[in-house]
């Protein structure tokens, strides 16, 4: 039979709620879905970049604020992807 036409089980929202926790708090979506590897690198990149962020460093901080921000982003759209992935 074609794979077309099995229907394959719903995952329960588990992609949206891994995309939205984890654009909120890159890394935190990677834990809901199962890659922890993952999840800390992202938490370090966060972590560093915002704390550049805050310490105001002058020559690097937009920089940082692109970075930052493309974390934010990036974690989300990661985590919802495999989620709905994860069966």
């Amino acid at each position: 039979m074609s794979n077309a036409l099995v229907k394959s089980e719903p995952n329960n929202g588990r992609g949206a709620v891994a995309g939205v926790a984890s654009l909120l708090i890159p890394g935190v979506g990677q834990v809901i879905t199962g890659e922890t590897d993952k999840a800390i690198g992202m938490g370090a990149v966060f972590l560093v970049t915002g704390i550049g962020l805050l310490t105001g460093l002058p020559l690097v901080g937009g920089a940082l604020a692109l970075v930052h921000g493309c974390m934010h982003v990036y974690a989300g759209a990661d985590a919802y992807i495999q989620g709905r992935k994860k069966r």
